[in-house]
This record gives C-alpha cells, structure tokens and sequence, in this order.
C-alpha cells in the first residue's frame, strides 16, 4: 500500500519536510484556499503539484474538491458550480492527480463533540457523546421534533447533561459540533443550521440518493474522460445527525451506489474510523465485497459505545479489525498485479492522538497531530510488514 499523509497546504505547520521525515511518499491535499463551489484552474493545480514534487513527493490523492450544499440540495447556483466541479476534475486529470476523494454530507461535515478527549495515558482523542449531542440539538438547536429522533434513555442523559453545563461549555459544545468543524462552504450559526437542517429534511433520503446519483451522471463522464476515479467519503458518524439524511453509511447504501454506476470512475474511500463506527458495518467483509472498487484507505480505529457514543483510539486497540482489514487489502493488492493493473493503494493514518509536546503546543487541525499520526503510520507499517512476510512465495 502507498503511505500516504494529509497535509493542509503551505501554511500547514506540519512541512512537505517533516511528512517526508515520517516516511509517507504519497501527499493528500486540497487547494483549501478556494471557496466552495469556485474552479481548481489548471495553473493553480500545477503549482501544488510542484511544490510536494519539489519535497520529493507525489500528490496522490486530492481530498477533496468540496461539493456544495446548494449540488447536494440542488437550489441555488447548482448549475454553475456542477459545471465548474466537471471542469475541475477534468483539470485534476490533465495535471496528473487521478485520485479524487469527495463526500456528501448535508450541512455538517465530520462531528464530534469533543476534540480533547483525555484517555488514561494522558493522551487526547476525538469523541462523540451522543448524551451531548443530544443536548445540544434538543436544548441549544431546539431543532423541532429533535426529542423524537432518541432513544428514552439518551434523552434522559442529554437532559441531565444540559442542566450541568455551564454556559462555556454549551459554547464550546456549539463550537465543536458547528464553527469548529463546518460541512461543505464555511461555518453556521444557529439559525443558518437550523434553516439548512429543514431543506434537507423535507429532501429526504431518497430524494438526497437521487441527488447524489443526479450529481454523479453530471460529472462521472467528465472523471472518465481524463482517468479520474473519484472515490466517496462515508458519512462521519455513519448515522442521521438533527435527523439530516445519510446516503453513504452502510454496505447496502455502498452496493446502491456503485451499482447506480459501474463505471471504474466511481469508486470508494474506505474510510474504517467512519463505516467502524457503527457496529453492523462489518470492515474485512466490505473491503473483500467492494475491493475493485476501493481507491482510497483512511485507517483509524474506534471504540464504540452501546448508545452510539464512541471515541477515536490506538490504530490497533479499537474496536475495529485493523489487521484483518489490511490483510483483506493486500488481497486486492495482488489480485491488481496479477492482471497488470496498478496495484497499490493509497491510504494513509487518519486522524491521531494529540500527545507529548503537542498536548501544549496543539496541533494545526483537530485530530491532525504530527506525534499521534506518525505513531499510527508505525503501527499499520509494521501490521502490513507483517502480513507480507506470511504471504505465500508467489502470491
């Protein structure tokens, strides 16, 4: 597999230098100076593109050029931004980055509650506290209806919850779930979510699967034309949020959308902290399901909590099986080269503990540690070693 890094441009604090230092070879970036829904110009992509070249590196992956809610909801502008997104990934293919990595998520993009976690070592992770959440959307929100998307016993921690908080929690609870990590074109206050939140919902899940179909038949074509494969980001959580639709949580909504369009363009991040995080998605039996497909790997780890609660762990303590998981990969991997096709898959270690020296000079972007990623980069390092040396000579 490609070791891969996230890195968030040049004005990242984690340099092309120190990622080289960590022994990824492959840069998954973003032009994230751009607004949402604005052309990627070839010119600009071939300046990124430069600069991790002159690191030693190779732009493998482009994660993400952000779809906009007025394509996801199709309102507004849509019609123009679905052009410029077309022409961007067009632009992406000429220049050489073929990997696109993209989600559809309504108004929120990935959720937590909280963003420093302590763990019995010391160390910091990213949680979500569905009591919290709970909270927040039923007494902070007061999103109409949001009591009846609980289960009773979630609602009477969320509301026990809520008359604890003092006032700065409740603002830095808002702050984590809305400002702190925005969906899609920048953040929200209270009454934009709630807004966004109804237009979705009157959408619905079918009519939002029929919009991201309708957005996939718009720009597959154009991905096809240059050898582009775009890949899909699972939901995060995998699970309704303010009961917003979700159309890329579990193995049935995977099988629909790829079915849609077999195309070889319209691919899957395999993204195992997301679909992990939710106990019925079973990780080994859709990466062996899905595997021609799979363009993309985000490996983290969970611990998952009988009421959907759950926070990010070890790479290798969570819940997850990491190293069936990888062993499932390498499968793939062998059965590519067989028959002459490129064979190795991007991935790289999502998300990290905050520890050590981090834990006061904190990290650039919540769960984006240098120390916690370059630990979980070792640790599947060593796993697929490992796997490699028990494979059969000829395989």
């Amino acid at each position: 597999m490609q070791e891969t890094w996230r890195w968030f441009g040049p004005g990242d604090t984690i340099s092309l230098g120190h990622i080289a230092q960590a022994g990824a070879t492959g840069i998954v970036t973003s032009l994230h100076e751009l607004p949402t829904g604005d052309l990627w110009r070839e010119e600009d992509i071939a300046e990124r593109k430069r600069l991790i070249e002159s690191a030693g590196l190779i732009w493998s992956v482009i994660e993400s050029i952000p779809v906009h809610n007025d394509i996801k909801a199709r309102t507004g502008d849509f019609n123009r931004m679905i052009d410029n997104y077309r022409e961007s990934v067009i632009n992406a293919g000429r220049a050489g980055v073929t990997t696109v990595c993209y989600n559809f998520m309504p108004v929120v993009d990935w959720t937590r509650t909280s963003l420093s976690y302590k763990l019995k070592n010391g160390s910091q992770a990213l949680r979500f506290e569905m009591a919290d959440f709970a909270a927040y959307d039923i007494h902070v929100l007061r999103r109409a209806g949001a009591e009846a998307d609980y289960d009773p016993d979630v609602l009477k921690k969320a509301n026990r919850r809520f008359q604890e908080m003092s006032g700065e929690e409740v603002d830095q609870l808002e702050r984590n779930i809305i400002a702190g990590l925005p969906g899609g074109e920048g953040s929200h206050d209270r009454d934009s979510i709630r807004y966004s939140i109804q237009q979705f919902n009157e959408l619905g899940t079918e009519k939002f699967r029929e919009n991201l179909f309708l957005f996939l038949q718009e720009v597959i074509p154009a991905a096809e034309s240059v050898g582009v494969k775009m890949c899909i980001h699972p939901d995060d959580p995998p699970f309704s949020l303010f009961g917003l639709p979700r159309v890329v949580s579990t193995a049935d909504d995977v099988r629909a959308l790829l079915e849609a369009f077999p195309s070889p363009a319209n691919g899957l991040t395999l993204c195992a902290g997301s679909f992990g995080s939710r106990a019925d998605n079973n990780l080994v039996a859709m990466a062996r399901e899905f595997a021609q497909r799979v363009y993309f790997v985000h490996l983290r780890n969970v611990v998952r909590e009988a009421d959907g609660s759950f926070y990010e762990s070890d790479h290798l303590a969570g819940d997850n099986d990491m190293v069936g998981l990888v062993a499932a990969l390498l499968e793939e991997e062998r059965r590519r080269s067989r028959t002459g096709a490129a064979s190795e898959i991007p991935m790289r270690p999502d998300h990290g503990l905050l520890m050590g020296d981090e834990l006061s000079t904190g990290a650039v972007k919540p769960g984006y540690s240098y120390i916690g990623r370059l630990k979980g980069l070792a640790e599947i390092r060593g796993v697929i070693h490992a796997l490699k040396c028990l494979e059969p000579t000829g395989s």
